[in-house]
């Protein structure tokens, strides 16, 4: 719309936006494939990318890393990942690469946007720790040549989560509701981050003083 109401004070779009305070030259987004150059700007060819924004390209490591300092620091992560694999439950507030996929039964389709909730998925590697996959640079970008690895939707990681076996989790906040065990969140472990990760954004002041210099901001 032109213009629209909320709590009594009439907005454009743009009156809006000024109004809570977001400046988006703050932000950043980063991003980690073979195909760019490293530490470079690129633009990510997905269908979301209708704007032809840009990504800073960095190593594998470095993007989870950055991840997990910028949550240490105060900064939430905007996240744009892969939900169509076997690992990722919503039901089952967990997402995992597991060595074996086989042993996760899925039952029903997921819809279109899967906005419902996904197919009904069910194995004992969302119950115990498992052997997930050692995911590398090239297992990655092998995904997102041959269009396994989508861009099918965006979430909030909120918090880091270490379970008791010692493995690594983010906290990621979905938007499908709160019927699950985690109340709307869920459990992604870092090998599925490294797999499924489109890119990330958040505020360029949750970035270290030497991810700042490699990428020249």
């Amino acid at each position: 719309p032109s213009s629209f109401e909320w709590k009594g004070k009439k907005y454009t779009p743009k009156s809006y936006a000024n109004e809570l305070g977001l400046k988006m030259d703050d932000y950043i987004s980063l991003t980690s494939f073979t195909n760019h150059d490293m530490y470079k700007q690129c633009e990510l060819a997905i269908p979301d990318n209708w704007a032809w924004g840009k990504s800073y390209n960095v190593g594998l490591t470095d993007l989870v890393d950055a991840c997990e300092y910028a949550l240490k620091n105060g900064y939430t992560v905007a996240w744009g990942a892969d939900v169509s694999e076997k690992g990722f439950s919503f039901r089952n507030g967990i997402a995992i690469a597991p060595e074996d996929p086989s042993t996760i039964e899925v039952k029903g389709r997921d819809n279109k946007n899967f906005s419902d909730a996904g197919a009904d998925k069910s194995s004992n590697a969302f119950l115990s720790p498992q052997t997930e996959m050692t995911i590398t640079p090239e297992i990655r970008q092998e995904g997102y040549d041959g269009k396994t690895t989508t861009d099918d939707h965006g979430m909030h990681i909120t918090g880091l989560y270490r379970e008791k076996s010692g493995k690594d989790f983010f906290e990621v906040k979905n938007s499908w509701g709160t019927a699950n065990p985690c109340g709307g969140y869920l459990f992604v472990s870092e090998p599925y981050t490294k797999y499924k990760t489109i890119s990330v954004m958040f505020h360029k002041n949750g970035l270290s003083k030497n991810t700042k210099k490699a990428l020249g901001i």
